[in-house]
């Protein structure tokens, strides 16, 4: 208001209670209201002011008014006299606001600060306009004066300068989501909804996401201004089911105020009358067409009237949400897609390892040389447990050649397409040998550096050979019962259980049973792994295969070092055949090649290690004396059990009665 204008008026609180307003500004209370000689040079201020003015009885008659009041509202001045101002500022219309009490004008709740309203033009049009009022002492009584003043270019304006703020704010987001690493995303998208809720003048703005599984749209990120609660994280159909349903078709949902609802919205409306939201407006995110969440703002201070402009802004905001989202999920799951290659390959890296390591075994052929009556009797014991998850126990002297019948096994099982998983429990120390086995997180002990999976984990689908069994550390006896019956275990460091498929062939060369009895092995664990023990006898209770064995070994290292061999000496042969071999094939091969080195001539020949008279020196024997031991061996590893499952004649392939005739033609008693 300009000081002329303001020299109008003078509140009732400048002067005494009884003074008037007369004395300065003097008006007859007459219809329509006259003024006197004495102040027409101030009515003349008053009819040419660039502002609105009016004079109004205490309840709201319109009693004078200039010529720009009258242009404002598109009527003559004198059509306007008599009428009430609510008829040019109603406020019973929904979604604008008005004078709200016809009956009595209060220039209080409109003085000291324009108060924003909607007045209505003749025609019927909309005019955004501000008004100010103050009382006046009249001879005849108290009057109110008001100035209204046109928003309609400092809305324009203001709109203008919102609008360059909102793309200025869009155009910030869109080049923060660039690039954007993609643990940013969620802490990025609240700092956007702050920045856009107060830009619109809104106290709230929450994000929902339709849930990949359930298809309901629920709060993922939410902001809100000091004293308004966040939006918690819920389905937010239960509360706002027309809202959702109008979003997942992709429509936007803007309310200006509760009272703007239709009847049928009443779970809408007991929200926002609930929550004090007084104004809101929803925008779906799209992609490709597809609503895939919706982001909403909240005014609870001002009702607001929400144009197209802002709307299409939001659109763009939305889309904005939208795209980062997405890429946010193609991301994970790109993520989780790089997590299975990275643990596929780190898998595939230790079975690599692994293989490249069988490379180097000391039998690096897979066919069990020989055909004397012992060793078809333990090839046939392993194609029959081949096709059976049963655990193996294989037995015998050191070098007899028990990971062959392993690998023999695994080669006949379902399971052959993954490469066998082989740990020597001799091989580590006490304290690695469980690491070795089960895995370990980074930091389970003073030098665990990373994450490693163990034995099983890698034989998981397929067999693991855990050779020379009787080392295996008391401790870790228990963990490995665990895994025979229940198929999990925890990696050392971890509390995750982790369950694994695995078939079990345990190989030693030592006595168990007496291990058992002396408290060294356990005896639940020592029942759980000789389900099915396979005995292989040693090369000198199968002196039969001896040459075929000799002639096998010699073509193997003459073709590595391009040796033909053409003969061999018929004294080395019966010296080979003589000697006791305790350390079975193993030496035998051995023997060969250091003699292959020493000779190197088409004929082969060697001496044999001297004997030391000990207890293997024995003398080639009959059939029956390798019999005779064979089935005492298989008995006495099922403690004289002979019928039955596991009983030694299902072990031996030979019917119960079979059995005991043999035994009994070959003298074979349980001792005591």
């Amino acid at each position: 208001m300009n000081d002329r204008n303001q020299s109008l008026l003078r509140p009732l609180t400048d002067g005494p209670k009884n003074d008037r307003v007369g004395s300065d500004f003097s008006v007859a209370m007459n219809s329509p209201l006259e003024i006197h000689p004495k102040e027409e040079s101030r009515w003349s201020v008053f009819e040419h002011a660039r502002d609105a003015m009016m004079i109004c009885s205490p309840e709201g008659q319109i009693l004078k008014l200039n010529g720009q009041a009258a242009r404002m509202f598109g009527y003559e001045q004198n059509e306007l006299v008599g009428k009430r101002l609510i008829q040019l500022l109603p406020s019973e219309r929904p979604g604008f606001s008005g004078i709200p009490d016809e009956s009595s004008l209060s220039v209080n709740n409109y003085a000291d600060v324009p108060h924003a309203l909607t007045g209505f033009r003749k025609d019927g049009t909309e005019v955004p306009v501000e008004i100010r009022l103050a009382e006046l002492n009249a001879e005849e009584g108290k009057l109110v004066f008001g100035i209204i003043r046109d928003r309609t270019d400092k809305l324009v304006n203001e709109a203008l300068k919102r609008q360059a703020e909102f793309e200025k704010i869009i155009s910030a987001l869109s080049a923060t989501f660039i690039n954007l690493p993609t643990d940013r995303v969620d802490e990025e998208i609240t700092n956007g909804l702050n920045r856009i809720a107060n830009s619109l003048g809104a106290q709230r703005g929450t994000l929902g996401q339709l849930d990949a599984d359930s298809q309901e749209l629920v709060t993922t990120h939410s902001w809100a201004a000091d004293g308004i609660q966040v939006f918690p994280r819920r389905v937010v159909r239960d509360i706002l089911p027309r809202f959702v349903a109008r979003i997942e078709a992709g429509e936007d949902v803007f309310v200006s105020r509760p009272e703007a609802l239709p009847s049928e919205a009443v779970a809408e409306k007991a929200y926002m009358e609930q929550e004090g939201v007084k104004s809101f407006v929803a925008i779906p995110c799209c992609v490709a067409g597809q609503a895939i969440g919706g982001v909403a703002f909240e005014s609870f201070h001002d009702f607001r009237h929400w144009d197209n402009e802002t709307v299409s802004r939001l659109q763009s905001v939305a889309d904005v949400f939208a795209n980062a989202i997405t890429r946010k999920q193609a991301d994970e799951k790109l993520q989780n897609a790089y997590t299975e290659i990275q643990k596929l390959k780190e898998q595939l890296e230790q079975e690599n390892s692994c293989l490249r390591e069988e490379i180097k075994l000391e039998f690096s052929h897979n066919t069990v040389v020989g055909n004397s009556a012992a060793i078809r009797l333990v090839l046939k014991n392993a194609e029959q447990v081949a096709s059976t998850d049963t655990t193996v126990l294989v037995l015998g002297e050191t070098g007899t050649g028990k990971e062959l019948i392993a690998r023999t096994i695994h080669e006949l099982s379902r399971c052959n397409k993954r490469p066998m998983v082989k740990t020597n429990c001799a091989a580590l120390p006490a304290t690695l040998i469980e690491s070795e086995l089960f895995g370990r997180e980074k930091g389970a002990y003073t030098g665990a550096l990373a994450r490693e999976i163990g034995r099983f984990e890698l034989a998981n689908g397929s067999t693991i050979f855990l050779d020379e069994i009787g080392e295996l550390p008391s401790e870790v006896q228990s963990k490995l019962l665990r895994v025979l019956q229940e198929g999990e275990f925890e990696r050392l460091g971890s509390s995750k259980t982790i369950k694994v498929n695995v078939r079990v062939i345990a190989a030693t060369s030592r006595n168990l049973d007496a291990m058992v009895k002396e408290g060294k092995f356990r005896e639940d664990l020592y029942y759980r792994l000789n389900v099915f023990p396979i005995v292989i006898p040693p090369l000198r209770e199968r002196v039969d295969d001896i040459p075929p064995l000799v002639w096998h070994i010699l073509k193997e290292f003459g073709k590595k070092m391009g040796r033909k061999i053409e003969g061999i000496q018929s004294s080395t042969m019966r010296d080979f055949q003589k000697y006791s071999w305790p350390g079975n094939v193993r030496e035998l091969r051995n023997v060969i090649e250091r003699n292959l080195i020493l000779n190197t001539g088409p004929i082969f020949k060697a001496e044999v290690p001297q004997s030391d008279g000990g207890p293997h020196q024995l003398q080639p024997r009959r059939l029956d004396q390798v019999e005779s031991e064979y089935l005492r061996s298989i008995l006495q590893a099922t403690k004289w059990r002979i019928r039955g499952k596991g009983g030694a004649a299902e072990i031996i392939g030979l019917k119960p009665t079979t059995l005991e005739s043999r035994m009994k033609k070959l003298d074979i008693r349980r001792p005591g």
